[in-house]
């Protein structure tokens, strides 16, 4: 069986080379399609593809940019390149990069049975060249990052999400695991990906591990071991491979890292419980720095706690406007009060600080927020002696507080999608793809194409087209531009191919529109 992906933009071109391949290799072939460099490259990473067929000329990531990343990750793919340019220069760079053959459209149907024939021989040699061993270290050593960050975002944020394909897809069996949410201090957001790239060379060479995408300065990685080092529930030797790579970190990466370990797991279905629990862990750990393991805190460190810190954790919590989180510290802050403290004025004037604090975090986002128990904190502190309802006082203003961040952090744009939005903006005429935009913003491209889908409620690749297509819009109530100029203006090589889109988009060719803006 020969899984072949087909890469096109245009559904006629997809649609007719699986007609040929289901009649002429139906009980051979597996076939997959995409509409999109970007597309593609999801695809190959999730399955195990051995022919493709590439378009050169699509909107985001071309073909020739498509094949360098796919070549660089799995070159045994043998790539077959479509294109309606009968040109040189498209073909020699092709080869360069690996391609296995250069086709010109329209293509011929007996030409792509012959070119799919010598693919499969192609195949067949390359299969007998690798050992079962190398296979599985190719796999292991080139896993995208994209791959293992939606593993990442769906196991800690995928609510009630299966993800055992995750774990068969990374052959995570006969293994107990755990999350590790790890914090770099004062790390600028133009050298994550810097620190992201040098915590996969210490990490991965030395320990199974699945690392997700930075958010803010935080990251979450996924460790697995073999069952055999978890004998009759004692993880002391896990428990130490982990502190020696926390080690590692903090030497060759910086000092000071903050790190949170969940308890050691096993079902698939706790990995949503087991990210909050080292989240849990990491916002517990010394603010100068270090590691605690869920499986060594049994609530010792509580009592040790001082309240300004569990104070600040609960502003931290606010800011982020995370009303769940906070609910624990809470509790913890009014035990540390009152082991801290034999007179309940001193508690009242630490509540009442920290309610003051609670309602300027939420004033700083919106000025227009306010509520009268505030006004009147003082007040209803003075005459309440019963800590419970002290407690459900507090408890309810730093809800309500965090709550108002949340809302008014939903109104505004998110930073991450404004600045990426400027930066397209401001290379529409260039062949700009998720990667550059990524880049541009310091962030991973699994992380923007997440965000575009969340903020926008479309794919990066459309949104760049529909931002094209409504600058061109605007350019052509202009005269003193052609429509030529207007193609390469809005990143268009081919005028053809930029009024077949533009048709698609309005209805109507652009001629058609500059006629109607002119009446």
């Amino acid at each position: 069986m020969y899984n072949i992906l087909l890469t096109d933009d245009e559904q006629i071109m997809v649609d007719s080379l699986t007609f040929i391949l289901n009649k002429n290799f139906s009980e051979q072939v597996q076939i997959f399609s995409a509409t999109s460099g970007t597309e593609a490259l999801e695809i190959v990473a999730k399955n195990q593809i051995d022919i493709i067929f590439m378009d050169i000329n699509m909107p985001g990531l071309n073909g020739l940019e498509t094949v360098r990343y796919i070549m660089h990750s799995k070159p045994e793919t043998v790539v077959i390149i479509l294109s309606a340019f009968d040109e040189f220069q498209y073909a020699q760079e092709a080869v360069s990069l690996g391609a296995f053959k250069y086709l010109t459209k329209p293509v011929n149907r007996n030409t792509v049975i012959d070119t799919v024939r010598e693919a499969m021989s192609a195949v067949d040699k390359k299969r007998g060249q690798l050992s079962n061993e190398v296979e599985l270290h190719k796999k292991l050593d080139l896993v995208s990052p994209m791959v293992e960050s939606d593993f990442i975002y769906s196991a800690a944020f995928g609510g009630d999400n299966d993800v055992s394909d995750y774990f068969s897809y990374f052959e995570i069996e006969d293994c107990v695991w755990c999350f590790c949410c790890l914090e770099i201090p004062n790390a600028e957001s133009k050298k994550l990906l810097e620190i992201y790239t040098k915590i996969r060379s210490i990490l991965t060479p030395k320990t199974h591990c699945i690392i997700g995408s930075f958010m803010m300065n935080r990251i979450a990685i996924f460790f697995y071991f073999p069952s055999k080092m978890y004998k009759n529930g004692d993880c002391s030797v896990i428990t130490e491979n982990i502190k020696s790579l926390y080690n590692l970190l903090s030497i060759q990466i910086k000092s000071g890292i903050r790190a949170g370990v969940s308890k050691i797991e096993v079902s698939p279905a706790a990995t949503g419980s087991a990210y909050n629990k080292a989240l849990e862990m990491l916002n517990s750990a010394p603010e100068q720095g270090g590691i605690i393991f869920a499986d060594e805190w049994v609530g010792k460190q509580e009592g040790k706690t001082r309240a300004g810190e569990i104070a600040e954790k609960i502003f931290a919590r606010i800011r982020a406007g995370d009303a769940g989180g906070l609910q624990a510290f809470i509790g913890k802050y009014f035990e540390a009060l009152q082991k801290k403290y034999d007179n309940i004025d001193k508690i009242k004037n630490s509540l009442f600080e920290l309610i003051v604090n609670a309602r300027n975090i939420a004033t700083e986002v919106d000025a227009s927020y306010h509520n009268e128990s505030f006004d009147n904190a003082f007040s209803i502190l003075s005459k309440e002696n019963d800590m419970s309802k002290l407690e459900l006082f507090v408890r309810n203003l730093c809800t309500e507080s965090a709550a108002t961040v949340l809302e008014a952090s939903s109104r505004a744009v998110n930073p991450i999608i404004e600045k990426a939005s400027a930066f397209i903006s401001e290379h529409l005429s260039e062949n700009i793809s998720l990667e550059d935009t990524a880049q541009a913003v310091n962030v991973s491209s699994f992380y923007l194409s997440k965000l575009f889908k969340e903020e926008k409620n479309v794919n990066y690749v459309t949104y760049v087209s529909d931002a094209r297509m409504e600058k061109a819009r605007s350019l052509l109530k202009d005269n003193s531009l052609s429509i030529k100029e207007i193609s390469a203006e809005v990143g268009f090589n081919d005028q053809n191919y930029f009024s077949r889109t533009f048709r698609n988009k309005f209805g109507m060719t652009p001629t058609e529109f500059r006629d109607a803006a002119q009446k």
